[in-house]
């Protein structure tokens, strides 16, 4: 963080709590009138398909429930709802605080995560974006209220400073992703519980992913985007363009490495 630099939104508990776990969750970030613009939103999206972005099968047949709600890759590039809570303002300004500057915009995703569906193996985002210098920052925000059963997010507490990792091979039983990173000796995964509206924001290196929703009646939905530091100078080019909070679109030198954050099992490399 630029020593020049001061915080607008985080308190310095929140800093050092980032700082030395590598992930925060702030608490309601999204008041509800924006969720059920989200809401609205995504249920419109998953009733079609959209090539290149989300191709679900639509026919009914599908034996695995991610079939039929895959996640959405890049809706910022064709709905303007998603572009615009992308560019969420307390979302941005915790961004800035986190990284002691301005950040970028490089990715949205949705997931829909259907009662029955496999998680993603654990995993660290940067071995995707390739930002550098510096590192992504995921913000995960929660649709549904999240937690241990119906496959919430999991976090490595203080992996953030782990170096990048070549994955192993998921179980592809219990991950629709096919990477696999270790967590380190002596640390483990846990539970981040949260609420509707509530975001996890945690940095590139750390170790995180989720398990299977193990709910017969709950969706676990999540609006989830990845930025970069205004100063770095690279990343992959899957994440071509980049958007300034007021939604100038800049670019940054593309990096040979990287792309989609998981690739799927039997499927092919998304556009």
């Amino acid at each position: 963080m630029d020593a020049a630099y001061q915080s607008k939104t985080l308190t310095e508990e929140q800093l050092r709590h980032f700082e030395s776990e590598g992930y925060l969750i702030v608490k309601g970030s999204f008041r509800e009138e924006e969720l059920a613009e989200i809401d609205e939103t995504f249920e419109q999206i998953s009733r079609a398909v959209v090539p290149g972005y989300f191709e679900p099968e639509l026919d009914g047949r599908a034996d695995d429930p991610l079939k039929r709600y895959p996640r959405v890759m890049h809706p910022h590039r064709f709905n303007d709802t998603a572009k615009k809570y992308m560019l969420h303002k307390p979302v941005m300004d915790v961004l800035a605080d986190l990284y002691g500057e301005e950040a970028l915009a490089a990715q949205s995703m949705f997931y829909y995560k259907p009662p029955g569906s496999r998680g993603q193996a654990l995993h660290q985002d940067n071995f995707y974006l390739q930002v550098e210098p510096g590192n992504c920052i995921a913000a995960w925000t929660a649709i549904d209220p999240a937690d241990e059963e119906n496959g919430g997010m999991l976090v490595v507490p203080k992996t953030s400073e782990y170096a990048l990792v070549c994955p192993e091979e998921a179980d592809a039983r219990e991950s629709f992703t096919t990477h696999y990173v270790k967590p380190p000796k002596d640390t483990k995964a846990v539970p981040a519980v949260m609420e509707r509206g509530d975001v996890l924001f945690f940095n590139g290196n750390l170790i995180h992913g989720s398990y299977r929703n193990k709910t017969k009646d709950r969706f676990r939905r999540a609006f989830i985007c990845h930025y970069a530091n205004v100063s770095a100078t690279k990343i992959s080019g899957y994440y071509r363009p980049l958007f300034r909070a007021d939604g100038t679109a800049v670019d940054r030198e593309a990096n040979t490495a990287g792309g989609p954050c998981g690739i799927e099992f039997n499927t092919a490399y998304p556009h």
